[in-house]
């Protein structure tokens, strides 16, 4: 499984043409076939390419939304820790 630091996160923003990944409690998903998250926004309140874990409790909706969504890796810290 593919390792990602917050920074390599970041390059996937679902703009011009990227994939839109979100982390969520240290899982990586590829949310870029939802019509939610076109052009890596979600409603104008969240964006790709960042770990949503706080963010999603807070959420109309709860975790069950990411689970129709591809797993593509795991967070990591800089140091390569889960």
């Amino acid at each position: 499984m593919r390792k990602f630091t917050l920074e390599e996160l970041k390059k996937y923003d679902g703009k011009e043409g990227r994939p839109a990944y979100v982390a969520y409690k240290g899982k990586v998903y590829d949310v870029s076939s939802s019509p939610s998250w076109a052009g890596g926004e979600h409603y104008g309140e969240h964006f790709a390419g960042r770990d949503l874990t706080e963010a999603m409790a807070e959420a109309p909706h709860g975790e069950e939304v990411l689970e129709g969504f591809p797993v593509v890796g795991e967070l990591v810290d800089h140091n390569g820790n889960s």
